[in-house]
């Protein structure tokens, strides 16, 4: 990746260096981290009515000018019953307008030469005046770039006058149905880069190409001002190598539009894992040889193609699309993205084994520069969120759009709005511009052979996918509000609907919170429940689905394994490259052994080494091997993580090599043995289990613990075990000394049979619950466990004033849902306490979040100054719930997706429940008992000791 990461470095110099045909000279800065000052005024809003100064390019709310508004307001006005839209109701709309003014020199050099006035983007509406003359009809539309010839406006070697007029809300009103009625933050302002181009008069104005798999080049050449007998020189450089590839001369006619087709030998071609690049120079030759004019293109030889009621084939190779979708959004700058923002994004993006992005609108170039280079598919649309651009607008805006980015290699469809927010009328004309013809899609509907269908929940597909013969392809599913979608129910939609052979993928809503850092208040802003939607957060915090998605999503599969005393270090693997063999990769191994807290603090790797993987092509399975050490059943974990071709992780995996019972056996032993036994004592309304300065309490009305000391000092855990998902009502208790340990035995009537508690010598309190076993004899009056289940286990009060954090072993360092356990791993981890509310900015984000399920439990440490306690397991696949996280304070009311959590403040699960999102959230289970089952165990063991860190 390193390699990758230079290489776009390198070709962002190149296209500035490459200035020396078609000079450029910046009027404004390139991005948020290089500016240029402008004056400005305001009409309305914050610093309004005065001329001052503004960064360009930049949104004017971040620099504290005019007002807030977020594209959905025209719609929360009209829902009182949504109190959390009160702060917004009076002051959410906002149509300033803005006046910039500056002065730039032309130098004397660039007379006779065609000069342009290049905007990449301002919102909406932009009226430019160069020397008080107005330089074209006024620009309608946000995400495009435009550009007026000014050369006849201009005073060469002087001082000369710009000013733009910008209007936040355009005066057309399919613009502002398009663009501005829309999900997202709408901002104002020159946002994107502002320059001066230098052209010869005889020029290439533009190139479009079709470069494919087999060598062919296919360019579509845009003339001006040809004369009979000029040539073309293109010559073709590898970016990877820089070695030339070749060098080929064709003729011109003196029309506007030509095509050239040419051949190049030993390409290599462009695909999302080997994005191989090249740089194609275009000289135009005068009629004497010489170069009046040079344009370089990077490019990529790749085919793409739509087969109906197939797929979608890139070189052959039918896609799966594995994406997100992307806003281009930054905290601090709103819609002003730096290239370095952008080029983090795309390999966060790669990190989560995805291969595609898709957004709303067109990007940065530079984001399509960084597809490009490291290799993800993009599908580009034209913008219009639920309702469409009239067809003037739309006619104008296409061939801007697709003049810019036609010849990214990334781009694999095109898409005509969103949700139905497409102009039918130009449909067609996409082609128009592009001679690949890449195929037009309509997100969200069943067009043009390709079933888009966005948010389905696996049961609403009636003659879609299932009996369907469309190609199908979410270019919306799993939506991220909060802490739901995402990873959380991927695995299980995604194996179904792979299964299909119709299946072309989707795309994951959304990438990145747009948490925006108001300027007005100092606060970040998600405007309610509409905006915290992504997998990372506003400053690219990674949520518990990215690691899903990444384990979900990674092109090496690790199929099912539990190490048992027969395994020899074989286990299946299958390629789910697209492109890829397996021998490209490389994957190592790890035998890692994890102490309990009294014995050492970090983990210690016993042993180390390569995997043999199996050289298997895509979609082929294989056994991979590696030789075992032999200390291997002397650790605790076995970690794989698996490397591609460039050296970056593709995935870690881990497995226990000792069950709970096994691990908690052995760390016993290695404890001191204590001198003294245990004892009890009771009363009329309690019993007391004692030993080692630990005395437990427990009422003798119903078996619950009441209260426990270490010495003088009293650890609040207490009222419990509560039952969770079932009822049980206490039945009898005895109580008995066994060898040095106390017992006190409680039976139960209902799911649960049993709880014995055993107070061992040293002071660990054991607690060893029976559960779910068929008992004739003890019969319920009514249904004793809930039906379906979503929690099941015991539940106990432990305040969270006094923890500071936890450390513990098990699946982590996140949290889970039933539906998103894939993505935590084996290990022994530290969380300090949060109170991180997943999507909401009131609170410091930190992640992971300290409060929610936790999976397979093995010990944990709720760390304290006071009142420390440690808890471990010998009962496997126990999830352990971390008090109860608090709820979205600006969730709406149709957005609760949560199952209510257990009563008290920790508990110990033998399920949890799923996390909904769009009707997807996982089945629940239930319970079914058999005559002669022996029931569920849970066996656990408290440590209050005082040494406990």
């Amino acid at each position: 990746m390193k390699k990758i990461i230079g290489l776009f470095i390198v070709l962002l110099c190149f296209c500035t260096a490459k200035a020396q045909q078609t000079e450029v000279r910046y009027l404004s800065g390139t991005g948020p981290d290089h500016t240029v000052k402008w004056d400005f005024w305001c009409s309305s809003g914050m610093n309004s009515q005065k001329w001052s100064k503004i960064d360009v390019p930049s949104c004017w709310e971040q620099q504290g000018f005019g007002g807030y508004t977020y594209g959905r307001y025209y719609i929360y006005k009209e829902r009182e019953k949504e109190k959390q839209y009160d702060a917004y109701r009076e002051h959410d709309f906002c149509d300033e307008y803005g006046i910039y003014r500056h002065r730039f020199d032309v130098p004397d050099t660039w007379k006779g030469k065609q000069i342009s006035i290049v905007f990449e983007g301002v919102m909406t509406d932009a009226e430019v005046k160069i020397n008080d003359v107005i330089a074209g009809p006024v620009h309608q539309g946000s995400f495009y770039r435009f550009s007026y010839d000014i050369t006849d406006k201009l005073k060469f070697g002087k001082k000369n006058s710009m000013e733009v007029t910008v209007k936040k809300q355009s005066a057309d009103k399919s613009v502002n149905a398009a663009e501005r009625r829309a999900d997202w933050w709408l901002f104002g302002g020159i946002y994107r880069p502002v320059y001066l181009t230098a052209k010869p008069r005889t020029q290439i104005e533009h190139i479009a190409v079709d470069a494919r798999a087999d060598g062919t080049l296919r360019t579509d050449v845009y003339l001006k001002n040809m004369s009979k007998g000029q040539q073309v020189e293109l010559s073709l450089i590898s970016c990877d190598s820089q070695l030339p590839i070749g060098r080929q001369v064709c003729g011109l006619s003196t029309e506007k539009k030509q095509t050239l087709t040419t051949h190049w030998n030993n390409i290599k071609t462009w695909d999302p894992e080997h994005p191989n690049l090249y740089r194609l120079t275009m000289r135009l030759l005068s009629t004497t040889g010489d170069v009046v004019h040079e344009i370089t293109e990077r490019i990529g030889f790749r085919t793409i193609e739509f087969r109906p009621e197939d797929g979608i084939y890139l070189n052959g190779t039918r896609l799966l699309v594995k994406g997100t979708n992307r806003h281009c959004f930054d905290p601090e700058t709103g819609r002003t993205i730096s290239r370095e923002l952008s080029l983090k994004d795309a390999l966060l993006i790669k990190q989560m084994n995805m291969n595609a992005v898709r957004s709303h609108y067109p990007p940065d170039t530079h984001f399509l520069e960084a597809c490009d280079s490291i290799g993800l598919l993009y599908l580009n649309e034209l913008c219009g969120w639920q309702n469409s651009y009239s067809t003037e607008i739309a006619e104008k805006l296409l061939p801007e759009m697709m003049f810019r980015d036609v010849n990214h290699p990334c781009i694999f469809i095109w898409a005509n709005g969103n949700e139905g927010g497409w102009n039918a009328a130009v449909d067609n004309c996409f082609a128009d511009y592009d001679p690949q013809k890449r195929h037009v899609i309509h997100p969200w509907a069943d067009f043009n052979g390709l079933d888009t269908r966005h948010y389905p929940n696996g049961t609403d597909n009636m003659y879609r996918l299932e009996r369907g013969h469309k190609v199908f392809m979410m270019t919306e599913f799993l939506h991220g509000l909060y802490d739901r979608g995402q990873g959380a129910g991927l695995k299980g939609l995604w194996s179904k609907f792979k299964a299909n052979p119709l299946f072309a993928g989707g795309f994951l809503w959304a990438y990145v919170d747009e948490a925006v850092r108001r300027t007005d208040t100092g606060q970040m802003d998600t405007y309610g429940p509409n905006a915290p939607d992504g997998i990372v957060g506003a400053n690219r915090e990674k949520e518990g689905s990215f690691y899903t998605v990444r384990e979900v999503w990674s092109p090496i599969q690790i199929h099912p394994l539990k190490i048992t005393s027969s395994f020899k270090g074989d286990f299946y693997v299958t390629n789910d490259y697209l492109f890829s063999n397996l021998s490209e990769c490389r994957m190592k191994w790890k035998v890692i052994r994890l102490p309990v807290p009294q014995v050492a603090d970090s983990p210690v790797c016993l042993a180390e080494g390569g995997v043999l993987l199996p050289a298997v092509q895509p979609g082929e399975k294989g056994t991979a091997h590696f030789d075992l050490p032999e200390k291997f059943f002397n650790g605790d974990v076995l970690e794989l993580e698996a490397y591609n071709a460039t050296g970056d992780t593709v995935c870690n995996w881990t497995f226990p090599i000792k069950n709970n019972r096994k691990y908690f056996a052995e760390y016993r032993h290695l404890q001191p043995a204590a001198t003294t036994a245990a004892s009890y004592q009771t009363d009329n309304n309690r019993v007391t289990l004692m030993a080692n300065g630990v005395a437990a309490t427990f009422n003798k009305a119903n078996g619950n613990l009441v209260e426990v000391k270490n010495g003088s000092k009293i650890i609040p855990l207490s009222d419990g075990p509560l039952p969770v998902g079932m009822k049980m009502l206490f039945c009898s208790a005895n109580l008995k000394m066994q060898g040095d340990t106390a017992i006190y035995t409680v039976k139960y009537k209902g799911a649960a049979d049993s709880i014995v508690w055993r107070m061992a010598p040293d002071g660990l309190l054991g607690m060893d619950a029976l559960v779910l076993n068929y008992r004739a004899k003890n019969k319920f009056d009514g249904a004793y466990f809930d039906r379906p289940v979503h929690n099941f286990g015991f539940s106990f009060s432990f305040p969270e004033k006094n923890v500071s954090g936890m450390r513990w072993l098990g699946k982590g360092p996140y949290r889970v849902w039933k539906n998103r356990i894939e993505g935590t791993n084996y290990g022994i981890w530290q969380k300090d306490y949060n109170n991180t509310v997943t999507g909401e900015y009131y609170h410091p984000l930190i992640y992971p979040e300290f409060k929610g399920y936790h999976a397979d439990l093995y010990w944990a440490t709720l760390q304290s100054k006071t009142t420390p306690m440690t808890v471990y397991s010998e009962t496997d696949g126990i999830f352990f719930r971390v008090f109860t996280p608090e709820e979205q304070r600006d969730r709406e009311s149709r957005g609760i997706s949560v199952k209510e959590y257990p009563a008290g403040d920790i508990s110990f699960l033998f399920e949890i429940p799923a996390v909904n999102s769009q009707g997807t959230g996982g089945e629940a289970s239930y319970i079914k008992i058999n005559k002669g089952d022996e029931g569920f165990r849970m066996k656990l063991w408290f440590d209050f000791r005082n040494w406990i860190r």
